[in-house]
């Protein structure tokens, strides 16, 4: 079980692309961090640079939050 807030890897960022021959390729960088809601089912903004600003933030919503001790089943990974 998890906790109500949890961190997730951002989506990266397309820093450039380019076809060879009938494909496409894209450089990306890292998108950072994002705070996952797994009450709401969905990511939650501003994305965070590093993952200890995420974990700080993280933190303080899991303790906001009006049962911080309710936990919630991770999310399926395929």
């Amino acid at each position: 079980m998890q906790r109500r807030f949890v961190i997730v890897p951002a989506v990266p960022i397309e820093k450039e692309s380019f076809q060879s021959g009938s494909r496409f390729y894209a450089n990306t960088i890292s998108g950072g961090f994002d705070v996952y809601d797994n009450q709401e089912k969905l990511r939650l903004k501003p994305s965070y640079p590093t993952r200890t600003l995420a974990e700080a933030a993280c933190a303080t919503m899991n303790e906001s939050c009006r049962n911080p001790d309710e936990l919630f089943i991770p999310m399926r990974t395929c």
